[in-house]
């Protein structure tokens, strides 16, 4: 665990380095990266008094060394909120040192201070490291597939 390592939550101000990190994380993941086009866009997503997301940077001084990102949602079938993590995300060079606890602990506390019932959240099926991280945090599969059907404006 690194002594110095702070968690702070990300603001629009703090949006060009999501951007970066986002784009790390796109490319780690081979996936295309779209957030780049709107940056504002994202931006404003995160200001308001009820965000549409939810954000949080690792730091080690000025260095951004990953980042943990989530909206709330509403579950039918549980007739309660839940929290989706959408990313969690820890260079690659400061993987293995704690960061990605610490950011999961601050989700975790967000979703539990909310009431949320669950977190929820993907990985890809290749991500073994991923997943024996998600697993020691006592969280298990869910054999289901994701479907995407992007609606680009043409």
């Amino acid at each position: 665990m690194i002594d110095d390592l702070v968690v702070e939550r990300a603001s629009s101000a703090q949006a060009t380095t999501l951007l970066m990190l986002g784009a790390e994380h796109a490319a780690f993941e081979h996936l295309s990266h779209r957030a780049g086009q709107q940056p504002s866009a994202l931006a404003a997503a995160l200001e308001g008094d009820a965000p549409l997301l939810h954000a949080w940077i690792a730091r080690l001084g000025d260095r951004a060394l990953g980042y943990a990102s989530a909206t709330l949602d509403f579950s039918t079938l549980d007739g309660a909120p839940y929290l989706h993590m959408d990313c969690l995300y820890v260079r690659d060079t400061w993987r293995g040192q704690g960061i990605g606890l610490r950011l999961w602990q601050t989700v975790h506390a967000f979703a539990q201070a909310r009431r949320c019932a669950a977190i929820q959240w993907q990985t890809p099926w290749w991500n073994l490291d991923a997943a024996r991280f998600y697993r020691r945090l006592g969280a298990s599969e869910t054999p289901k597939l994701r479907y995407c059907l992007p609606l680009d404006a043409d």
